[in-house]
């Protein structure tokens, strides 16, 4: 299986799915007047990240990632979402950039050496390795500790709406 096939398809699929989420949480959100900036400012412990955080981290991941792997600049942007609607669009942005990677392009960086920042240093790695070791299991454990932070909340989502649209499954 190429890399792309890998790997692009799977960050649609969940960056969609939670999309839905994000949904689900505006209208939730509207219903029981919550006040964005403490939702956002949610955690599931102190020495975790925030909601706003974790949607950050998976949507820079899958967009950073498949950016670089296409042998594009990632140029993420800032980090300064305080609402749920303005994390929405963040989502919305980094499936752009997913979608922007041509097949061709990602499968040619497979065994390429892949440079990215980790906290104040940059690190290098071959370009399958960097995906499957390092980005794929930041992506899902951002977008999983997102989901179950507003579950927490009392958010009514389940797997499906994480899940989104599943390739190949037929619908309920």
């Amino acid at each position: 299986m190429s890399l792309y096939a890998f790997s692009i398809p799977t960050y649609q699929q969940i960056l969609g799915g939670m999309l839905g989420v994000m949904d689900k949480t505006i209208a939730h959100a509207a219903a029981k007047k919550w006040d964005h900036t403490v939702v956002c400012g949610d955690r599931l412990h102190p020495d975790m990240f925030n909601f706003a955080r974790q949607v950050q981290s998976f949507t820079d991941h899958a967009a950073g990632s498949s950016l670089r792997l296409a042998g594009k600049e990632a140029n993420l942007p800032a980090r300064d979402e305080t609402t749920l609607e303005g994390l929405r669009e963040r989502i919305v942005k980094a499936l752009a950039s997913v979608n922007s990677v041509a097949a061709a392009d990602v499968d040619a960086h497979a065994n390429s050496p892949v440079t990215f920042p980790m906290g104040p240093r940059q690190v290098t790695m071959n370009g399958t390795e960097y995906m499957m070791h390092f980005a794929f299991p930041n992506f899902y454990f951002h977008a999983a500790t997102a989901y179950d932070i507003l579950r927490h909340r009392g958010v009514e989502i389940g797997k499906r709406d994480f899940l989104g649209v599943v390739p190949g499954m037929p619908k309920a």
